[in-house]
């Protein structure tokens, strides 16, 4: 897979989802199906998606003890979606269950990422809430390290981290960055943030757009912005 934009389709039904993804009646974007969504309408959604000829990026953030993890995630690769992830906070253990429940009995399996820290986490926020006191730049690269070392395919960051996690991990292993705007944009509740060029030049390989997108007035128009800035 090369660099691409990844829609969050943080809707809570199909109906105003599959609105949205009519308006496409071009290039079928590559969306993310979020807790939202997918708890709204179970693995259904994702099947029609999936039908509809996107690629699918399901982003429930596992995160339990391994056993647990493992045997959801062999449910979840049942489901043909192209991305999953985790939490790396889950420990080495966990990320190494989840890959071999993830692995269809052919070899084949979705991608799988690890989070690192949410970009709505900060060095104060990690510190009082969390009781982590090292630099937020130190534990992103830390849990991008055990990620690796547990065999996974890339890490979810913020476009910040993209170049730093490359540099300690590889240039294979993948960076998905959210907290992308346009630099005409609202930030939104994110704290980490960057524009579709900023991310491309630091290196990430994939970005995940939400509301620049979902709520703009051609949707259309700002996803081909998005890939313009970031993939062409």
């Amino acid at each position: 897979m090369g660099k691409d934009v990844i829609i969050a389709c943080d809707f809570d039904s199909a109906e105003k989802t599959f609105a949205f993804l009519d308006k496409f009646t071009g290039r079928k974007p590559f969306v993310k199906i979020g807790m939202e969504l997918y708890y709204a309408e179970g693995p259904s959604i994702v099947r029609e998606i999936k039908k509809r000829g996107h690629k699918i990026f399901l982003d429930l953030k596992l995160h339990d003890i391994p056993n647990t993890v493992k045997k959801s995630m062999a449910v979840l690769s049942r489901l043909d979606v192209d991305m999953t992830n985790l939490h790396a906070a889950g420990t080495i253990r966990m990320m190494e269950g989840a890959l071999e429940g993830l692995t269809r009995p052919d070899g084949t399996r979705p991608l799988l990422i690890a989070v690192t820290q949410l970009t709505s986490t900060d060095q104060e926020s990690m510190e009082n809430d969390l009781l982590i006191k090292e630099p937020i730049a130190d534990v992103v690269m830390h849990y991008a390290h055990n990620a690796k070392v547990a065999g996974l395919d890339g890490v979810v960051c913020s476009p910040l981290e993209a170049g730093k996690v490359h540099e300690r991990c590889g240039e294979k292993f993948l960076t998905v960055t959210p907290g992308v705007r346009f630099a005409d944009g609202d930030i939104g509740d994110q704290k980490r943030v960057m524009t579709p060029a900023e991310a491309k030049r630091i290196g990430s390989d994939y970005i995940v757009v939400g509301r620049p997108i979902t709520a703009a007035e051609d949707p259309v128009a700002a996803y081909e912005r998005c890939v313009a800035e970031f993939v062409d």
